[in-house]
Order: C-alpha cells, then sequence, then structure tokens
C-alpha cells in the first residue's frame, strides 16, 4: 500500500511516500480501499508536531479518505446491529468479499433488500440483486438525484484544487497558507 508518512517533525518537506504492509481490518474495524483523501488542518498540525493524539513516530497521514469498504473484520456485523438494533432497510454492497449473507440478516431476512455491485456469483446465489450500475439504470437515477440537488443549490461540496498522491508536500504547504476556500483533495491512482 502507498502511504505518505514522515519519521520527523517539520514542514512539508519531511513527508514522503513509501510503501507499507497491506493492513487488514482488526474485529470491529473496516479496510478501505481509498480514491482520494482530504487535507485537513490537523494533518499539518500533527506532521508538525503540535497535534498528536498520542501517536508516535513514524507517522502516516491522511484521515479523511473516500473509498469503498473492500474488507470487514469480525464482529462488524455486530457493530452495525448494535447501532441499528431493529436492523436496516436496506443493504449495499460495494467490496465483493463473501457478506451477503450477513447483509440479507442485517436487512430483514430479504435478499430483495440488498443490492450488490461487486458480487454477481454471489447475488446469483442468494437471490440479491446485482447492478452494474447502468444496466438496470440505478446509476443514471442516482446521477439524476444529485444534479437536481446540485441545481437546486441543496448539493455543495467545494474542492479547491486536487493533486497526485505524488503532491502531498505542496497539498500541505498549500493548506498551510490560510488561503483556501475549499478542500484540498489528494487523488489516490
Amino acid at each position: 500500500m502507498k502511504a505518505a508518512q514522515f519519521n520527523q517533525y517539520g514542514g512539508p518537506e519531511v513527508l514522503q511516500l513509501v510503501d507499507l504492509p497491506d493492513p487488514h481490518p482488526g474485529p470491529g474495524q473496516v479496510r478501505i480501499k481509498v480514491s482520494a483523501a482530504g487535507i485537513s488542518a490537523s494533518d499539518t498540525k500533527i506532521r508538525r508536531g503540535e497535534l498528536s493524539f498520542g501517536a508516535t513516530l513514524p507517522q502516516t497521514t491522511g484521515a479523511d479518505v473516500a473509498g469503498i469498504v473492500d474488507e470487514i473484520g469480525d464482529g462488524m456485523t455486530d457493530r452495525v446491529r448494535a447501532l441499528a438494533p431493529d436492523g436496516v432497510d436496506v443493504a449495499l454492497d460495494v467490496a465483493g468479499n463473501g457478506v451477503l449473507p450477513e447483509l440479507i440478516a442485517l436487512a430483514g431476512g430479504e435478499a430483495k433488500n440488498v443490492i450488490t455491485v461487486a458480487d454477481f456469483a454471489g447475488a446469483e446465489a442468494h437471490g440479491v440483486h446485482f447492478s452494474n450500475g447502468f444496466a438496470d439504470g440505478n446509476a443514471f437515477h442516482a446521477l439524476a438525484t444529485i444534479g437536481e440537488l446540485v441545481e437546486a443549490g441543496k448539493f455543495w461540496l467545494p474542492v479547491e484544487r486536487t493533486f497526485p498522491l505524488a503532491d502531498i508536500a505542496e497539498a500541505h504547504h498549500a493548506s498551510e497558507t490560510g488561503h483556501v476556500r475549499g478542500r484540498l483533495v489528494l487523488i489516490i491512482s
């Protein structure tokens, strides 16, 4: 896994891209395949040593992420049950890692309440709806709905600038100038 890491506190120049072993979630945790990460004010303070949350060096940076849950740890279903003791109305599988039976149980025991975009064979085996997003129109419906919200001024997510992961030091520098009017986002390829 590629990660932005620093071995000493300092300015953006201390950030290095490193290869780390792929993490696996522990009990009650999930792993996210990150596609984008936001630069937050706490990231730069942590890098400068002004904020630690008890962590020691070396440290990685980038906790504000967007991506897809691609692995779940033991007990994650139990955590969802604790948060929603009466179950959930619907469930979406985006990882395709064999969790459809658990999702069906969480969604009232009804396969019709579960959609997968990643497990075609599991969908056939368990009677779950498989969506590639386009053939059944679900993606077009979602895009149309979001478009309506944007046009109505009810959905707004300002992004000031995007950077490739390799330019994380530049993104941190931009964050520290104090002239940012939206999110700075790292695109992870």
